[in-house]
């Protein structure tokens, strides 16, 4: 808008003379983002109507009140990124491609300050580099950017990435970072970004001081877990080794793991790359006790850590005790979803054949079903489950394991798959059919499975929601309950003798066979408010008035498969007497047998419950 045009509209409204700059910014060919319509480009302003005209992407010649867009549109400096991707196409796409650090610096000198909070400048190259693009490219170039000296680089999102007037050293960045925060945890977290810097070439640091704040913080921090506190102790340890001090601090790594109780809850949260190191230090602590902590920790273990355990007893010759504790644990249900995992990942690997034979047994196949659905029990949230996803996906797993059994051990196996709710229903089609290729027979289970699918279910609402409020009550709370109380008698001991785990066990089975039931039920139900219902004949969704033969009419309505109120004679359908109305016509008679006694009974009148009610 030209200057003319610009004190012609604040003639009208008096009250836009504060945003006169920006009017003025609005000129023909300049680009702009507005709030709703995006990025797009000023063509004209159209004087009479005292309109904008502006090219938006997919709405070309928009027209629009310039007073309107003061407060929803921004003008774009002619540097700007989204700018000089319309201007500077080449330059622009090869930083993209081969310089995103560049990119960057480049995209943060068009703001004030040279300066963008994280979201913004995500905002803005997610648009140049494109929506499908952006996520791995900016994995990527965080990376470069997070080593370019020239940039600051924030911690949260809601600060801001900088362009320095005087480029720092990624070394010193992090330093200036170390010295900067009063977080425990982050400081240990930076301390080992330096200690990993100093092994860098022509790379010099004063560790003095970073060895101070992480003594400080291993010591008076109350914000550090105990994993967290030893992992701060270990790295300040080795920060001393690097100054040349000696390793004297307190607490010291023994004090921090001298109750062995306390190990479990600090195994599982020690970083990878510190398990190895914590096994050589609960041997050194620990030399006498070592061996039975270890097993200990391998009995709940989990993830990377599973195999670090194993690997530190396998050598420290407890080769042949790992074998046998395995398959105790195999006998007592006590194998876990990580040692499971381990075991079917390296029952092909020549290190660990003589440990792994025994174990490869249908036997094993029934604790990893246990597994998945005790994991699947315990799950908030669709998660993924990996002893399932190895399963489904090793194809040699199945046959592997069932080698050994015999048809009756392969059905009951197959039965607790159908059972299993961790996998979904086509997976475990999918995994049936490798027990069908062993053992054909279990071809009756499918079959048999089929066939009650096929009969349809009508149901009120109320009753189907009733049956829903059940399923859900067994699955998200009697079963979770169940699950806690085997998990619980199991550690009691020896299963022989534990009667709580025996009758848990036969809870179990009832709940898993109430699910399972409910399960079919639900997926065969039809719900129907009746008004497909006809007083022609008889159906669900019909009140039918009856003549006995040996005298009185009575009146029943003829409800779903799960409705039923004998104090108001409503009746399911699937009753002797509903399924043998059904069909029938007025004037006809039924011969109802119930228990021992056999009636007649003469359809007097039909007619229907959607009107009635």
């Amino acid at each position: 808008m030209n200057s003319e045009a610009v004190s012609a509209l604040i003639a009208k409204t008096p009250s836009l003379k504060a945003a006169k700059p920006k009017l003025e910014a609005m000129e023909p060919g300049a680009y702009v983002v507005h709030r709703s319509w995006g990025f797009g480009q000023i063509k004209k302003y159209d004087e009479a109507a005292q309109r904008l005209i502006i090219d938006f992407k997919g709405k070309k010649g928009h027209p629009m009140d310039p007073a309107f867009c003061i407060t929803t549109m921004e003008v774009l400096p002619a540097k700007h990124l989204l700018v000089r991707k319309e201007t500077d196409t080449k330059r622009i796409a090869e930083l993209v491609a081969d310089d995103p650090a560049q990119l960057v610096v480049e995209a943060l000198q068009a703001y004030p300050n040279n300066a963008a909070t994280v979201i913004e400048l995500e905002i803005v190259l997610a648009q140049v580099v494109g929506e499908e693009k952006f996520k791995k490219w900016w994995s990527v170039a965080k990376k470069a950017v997070a080593k370019d000296p020239r940039v600051a680089v924030p911690e949260k999102k809601t600060e801001c990435y900088v362009v320095r007037e005087v480029p720092v050293s990624v070394e010193n960045e992090i330093l200036e970072q170390f010295v900067g925060t009063r977080s425990a945890r982050r400081r240990i977290a930076l301390a080992e970004d330096l200690m990993a810097a100093t092994g860098k070439k022509d790379v010099k640091l004063d560790l003095s001081v970073v060895l101070k704040g992480v003594a400080d913080a291993v010591k008076d921090s109350n914000q550090l877990d105990a994993a967290e506190r030893l992992y701060g102790a270990a790295m300040r340890d080795d920060l001393a080794k690097a100054v040349g001090q000696e390793q004297n601090y307190e607490p010291s790594q023994a004090s921090l793991i001298a109750n062995v109780r306390d190990l479990p809850a600090i195994a599982e949260k020690i970083p990878v790359q510190f398990q190895s190191r914590f096994l050589d230090l609960i041997q050194e602590t620990h030399p006498i006790e070592a061996r039975d902590v270890l097993f200990n920790l391998l009995k709940t273990s989990q993830g990377k850590f599973t195999t670090e355990c194993i690997n530190f007893l396998i050598e420290h010759d407890h080769a042949d005790e790992l074998a046998a504790t395995l398959k105790r644990w195999q006998s007592e249900q006590n194998l876990r979803a990580p040692v499971l995992l381990w075991i079917v990942k390296n029952r092909h690997s020549k290190k660990f054949a003589k440990l792994l034979n025994e174990l490869m047994s249908p036997r094993l196949l029934s604790a990893i079903f246990f597994a998945i659905d005790y994991e699947a029990l315990q799950a908030s949230s669709a998660r993924r489950i990996p002893l399932g996803d190895i399963l489904s996906e090793d194809t040699d797993l199945i046959p592997d394991l069932l080698s050994t059994a015999d048809p009756e051990t392969a059905r009951d196996l197959a039965n607790t798959l159908m059972l299993n709710q961790g996998f979904e229903e086509l997976t475990k089609k999918s995994l049936l059919a490798r027990f069908i290729k062993i053992f054909p027979k279990i071809q009756s289970l499918v079959a048999a499975d089929a066939e009650s699918k096929e009969e349809q279910l009508l149901v009120s609402r109320a009753s189907f929601d009733r049956k829903r409020e059940e399923y859900e009550t067994i699955v998200s709370k009697k079963i979770p309950e169940n699950s806690k109380a085997i998990a619980t008698a199991r550690e009691h001991g020896d299963l022989k003798e534990n009667s709580e785990y025996k009758m848990a066990k036969q809870d179990q089975q009832v709940l898993m066979g109430q699910k399972t039931l409910l399960e079919k039920d639900l997926g065969r139900a039809r719900v129907t408010d009746f008004k497909e219902a006809s007083v022609e004949q008889v159906s669900a969704g019909t009140v039918v008035d009856v003549r006995s033969a040996k005298g009185g009419t009575t009146t029943y309505t003829i409800l779903g498969a799960w409705d039923g109120d004998p104090d108001k004679n409503i009746i399911s359908y699937k009753t002797a007497i509903g399924a043998a109305l059904l069909g029938k016509k007025a004037g006809d008679t039924v011969t109802v047998k119930s228990g021992g006694n056999e009636d007649d009974y003469t359809i007097v009148k039909i007619s229907r419950f959607a009107d009635a009610r």
